[in-house]
């Protein structure tokens, strides 16, 4: 395989020659050019595969040498790069197939990852074309059949556990499987949460994670029929046994994979090796696996297998839930946390920690805390919206880590906004501003009091204590400010100013106006 680099930049190139390891992703030669008229005399004269390059140069940009390589007919995966985040270019790029499209500053460990994919898509394109030129085009479906093939066994109807319905998904799919044959599936689980990019770009995780797997399961005892992501950061891993089973050569693996997966990939998993089986009994062995990964409470950088798994129904011994209230009440909430943690750690000791029993504590925790919030008159419900506490309180029966993690931000929030509205000057200066720049918007105390996650007869008593004035009236006297400033400096109509100022009725806005102002608003604008 070679590659071509392209930017006016000799830094930018000498970067990409220097920093990348072309060796190691098998790259042949590594051809440079500083301008387009240079690339597309290396592109008549030599055999390019992967094309990297500047968008923005002085004579001609990027775009321009993608369209002269597509209408050349060359088969090339380009990779952009560009200083600039721009809508057309990229759109421009899509239109014009190229393989993806990296913004500068150069990450490259994430441009080695992009490159690995592209020569992926290289090598497929070539064994495309050979595939057709010898008469072969089927063996390019083979592997997505036979991923297809577990899948469905995997995640199908209670159908496939019949040997007979096996049997003839093997021939019909001409796979090369018998009934007997003994199978081992390995299921994966992901943290991806914290320090990868397994969030902001899960394809490129997922691209990484199975370079990682596929190069660590390789023995001559079993041979790998797929790995597939069955749920969200959710894998297995079939394997198929070629001698004995011994599932001490999984562990091993697991084991060094969970390595890997912590320093290369940047997160955390946990590995749970499932019963060998014979292939007309697999649809049971993987239905017990999926089971239990969703029963048991994930303990991360570990390997389980599941007859160790196996667990009576483990009973529900809450935490000393007074202790944890009146720690609350102390506005104590690093001892809170200490205390909750402790608890988790002396039962995940003590027995096998199931999502039922931690599902019970977290609705205790979610209680307690809602509780405490209501006495001083809090909206808790209103308050715990939103996209953060929505991953938070999802993930929170993965692990004992999750559900600290939860925890840790439900009392945070909870005694940061005790400590906010315990300052009633703060609580008041914020809807008053609210107020005034919302003037015209719907105005109430139950609108009011959810901006501030408060009671709403709670908040109108703290107004009237604060201010001296009711909310109602300072409404009023906000509304009508904002009518005689309009009255005073614009040309607008009396009834487009009565909807600015929040009054869609016209007869009810001049009334309250003559009443608060002693003149109808006509009088008061030829007065001034």
């Amino acid at each position: 395989m070679n590659v071509l680099l392209v930017d006016d930049d000799y830094f930018v190139v000498t970067a990409l020659e220097k920093k990348i390891n072309w060796q190691a992703l098998s790259i042949d030669l590594v051809y440079s050019a500083y301008n387009i008229a240079q690339a597309q005399e290396l592109l008549k004269q030599h055999l390019i595969h992967i094309l990297i390059c500047d968008i923005e140069m002085p004579q001609g940009s990027g775009l321009e040498l993608l369209a002269w390589i597509r209408e050349e007919h060359y088969n090339v995966q380009t990779i952009f790069l560009t200083n600039y985040a721009d809508f057309n270019y990229a759109q421009k790029a899509i239109e014009l197939q190229s393989f993806d499209y990296f913004l500068k500053p150069i990450e490259f460990d994430k441009l080695t990852l992009i490159i690995q994919k592209a020569l992926v898509k290289a090598n497929e394109q070539q064994d495309h074309a050979k595939a057709i030129q010898e008469g072969y085009y089927w063996k390019k479906n083979q592997k997505n059949v036979q991923e297809h093939f577990w899948r469905k066994l995997m995640t199908g109807k209670n159908s496939y556990s019949n040997p007979a319905n096996i049997t003839h998904m093997i021939t019909e799919q001409n796979l090369s499987y018998a009934l007997t044959n003994l199978v081992l599936p390995v299921l994966i689980h992901i943290f991806p949460y914290e320090g990868s990019f397994g969030k902001k770009d899960k394809d490129l995780f997922d691209f990484a994670l199975l370079n990682v797997l596929y190069e660590l399961f390789q023995n001559s005892r079993f041979t790998v029929e797929s790995i597939v992501e069955f749920k969200e950061y959710n894998w297995m891993a079939v394997l198929k046994w070629n001698d004995q089973p011994d599932s001490r050569i999984v562990q091993s693996i697991c084991a060094t994979f969970i390595q890997r997966a912590n320093q290369y990939l940047k997160c955390d998993t946990c590995c749970i090796i499932a019963n060998t089986g014979k292939l007309e009994d697999i649809h049971q062995v993987m239905s017990e696996l999926l089971g239990m990964n969703e029963k048991i409470i994930k303990y991360r950088n570990q390997t389980f297998l599941l007859e160790h798994c196996e667990q009576s129904e483990a009973s529900y011994a809450p935490p000393d839930l007074m202790l944890l209230e009146q720690l609350l009440e102390q506005n104590n909430p690093s001892a809170f946390l200490e205390e909750t943690s402790s608890y988790l750690q002396n039962i995940s000791h003590t027995q096998m920690l199931n999502a039922s029993v931690l599902s019970l504590f977290r609705l205790d925790m979610v209680q307690l805390v809602y509780a405490y919030l209501k006495s001083k008159e809090i909206l808790a419900h209103k308050m715990y919206t939103g996209r953060t506490n929505d991953q938070l309180f999802m993930q929170s029966l993965n692990s004992i880590e999750d559900m600290e993690n939860y925890l840790q931000y439900l009392v945070n929030t909870a005694t940061e906004y005790r400590n906010f509205t315990e300052q009633p000057n703060s609580v008041i200066e914020e809807i008053k501003h609210h107020i005034r720049t919302h003037c015209g918007d719907e105005l109430s105390r139950t609108s009011l009091a959810e901006i501030v996650y408060l009671n709403p007869d709670y908040l109108a008593r703290l107004f009237k204590k604060e201010t001296g004035i009711s909310l109602g009236n300072y409404i009023i006297q906000a509304r009508l400010k904002v009518a005689k400033h309009l009255l005073e400096s614009t040309n607008l109509s009396v009834n487009t100013i009565a909807s600015k100022a929040g009054y869609t009725n016209y007869s009810y806005f001049t009334k309250l106006f003559k009443q608060e102002v002693g003149c109808t608003p006509n009088d008061f604008r030829k007065n001034r």
